[in-house]
Formats: structure tokens, C-alpha cells, sequence
């Protein structure tokens, strides 16, 4: 049995490793074709990955190849993850926020990193005060262009920057975000 952990932050209660964003994150980062089963992650260049997303950088355990990881420790791993991110997450968040703009923008930090996301365009329109305009901004560049959703592609293009592809899925998780960012929470007035 996993208890729940509320946080406040400008007097809004927050579940970290809410049950709805550790459904969302099964939805978009567990390999369901063999639970458990360490595998290379082909859209992050190869790097092992278990259960929801979990990675050698994040994780207290060996993430080696082929392993294969039993139910208890993903969910003790993830849950630890998801927490140590939130709360990083949460520093990064100067107004307050809905549940679900919460789960939104930690989805995004597992994906891409809480570094990354504390940068992000969409979070700091978020903590400016345009928070539809930062939920769009997960998904959306400010041109209507998918945001968030490219992958390096393992070439350089002649000015030496890495070359990157879109990737439909990256893209569908994104309006998942940005849907669930807007999303009022069940307790809203």
C-alpha cells in the first residue's frame, strides 16, 4: 500500500505521484509489450529504460539491458522518481497552480528533464499569469508548429548542429499535457 504525499505551494494542497499522473505516465512511457523488461529506449538514443520511463540518471538501481525489474520495484522506483522530480519541479513554479497543471508539467519534466521544463517557454508563461497560453505552449510553438516533439536523428547538418525528426507520438503526448494542463481539477469552484 503507497501513501500519498500533499504538498503546498501559495496555499494550493498538491499529490506528488498523483494516482492520474502515474496513469498518465503508464499511458505514455510503460513498455506494454513486456512489463518490467529493461529496453532501449530508441527515441532517447538507445538508453535503457523499466517501467515508466526509468533511466540509469534517475534511478537507484542498475537499469541494465534485458533485465527484467519485479512489479514492487517499479513502483517503488517510480513513485521515488516522480517525487524527487516534483519536488525539484515545484521550485521552479512562482504562481499558483491547479492539480492538473502540476501532473502536465510533470509529465513533461519526466520526459525531458526537470532542467529543461524549469526553462521551458510554456512554464514561464505559466508563472507570468498566461497559463492557457503556457499550456499551449507545450504543445505548440507561438508559429502553431509542434513543440516538444523532435528527436535528434543521429546526423549533423553542415553547420554542425545536430539534426533533429518529428515523431508523431512525442507530439500526441504533448497535446495530452497541454489538454490536461487546462483541464479543470474536480475540486474546482
Amino acid at each position: 500500500m503507497s501513501t500519498t504525499t500533499t504538498v503546498f505551494k501559495f496555499g494550493a494542497p498538491l499529490v506528488l505521484a498523483s494516482a492520474a499522473l502515474m496513469g498518465f505516465l503508464h499511458d505514455w512511457e510503460a513498455d506494454k509489450s513486456a512489463p518490467g523488461r529493461v529496453y532501449a529506449d530508441m527515441l532517447a538514443g538507445g538508453i535503457p529504460t523499466v517501467c515508466k520511463g526509468v533511466t540509469k540518471h534517475v534511478s537507484p538501481y542498475p537499469v541494465v539491458l534485458g533485465d527484467v525489474w519485479s512489479a514492487e520495484r517499479c513502483r517503488e522506483v517510480e513513485r521515488m522518481v516522480t517525487e524527487r522530480s516534483q519536488l525539484m519541479l515545484l521550485d521552479c513554479i512562482k504562481v499558483r497552480i491547479s492539480q492538473n497543471t502540476f501532473d502536465a508539467f510533470s509529465s513533461h519534466a519526466h520526459n525531458f528533464g526537470v532542467p529543461s521544463t524549469c526553462v521551458s517557454k510554456a512554464l514561464g508563461l505559466v508563472n507570468a499569469g498566461r497559463h492557457a497560453e503556457g499550456c499551449r505552449a507545450l504543445a505548440y510553438t507561438p508559429s502553431g508548429q509542434p513543440n516538444w516533439s523532435q528527436v535528434r536523428a543521429g546526423k549533423l547538418l553542415p553547420n554542425g548542429e545536430p539534426q533533429y525528426r518529428f515523431v508523431q507520438g512525442l507530439h500526441n503526448r504533448r497535446k495530452a499535457e497541454m489538454a490536461l494542463c487546462n483541464k479543470p481539477d474536480a475540486l474546482s469552484p
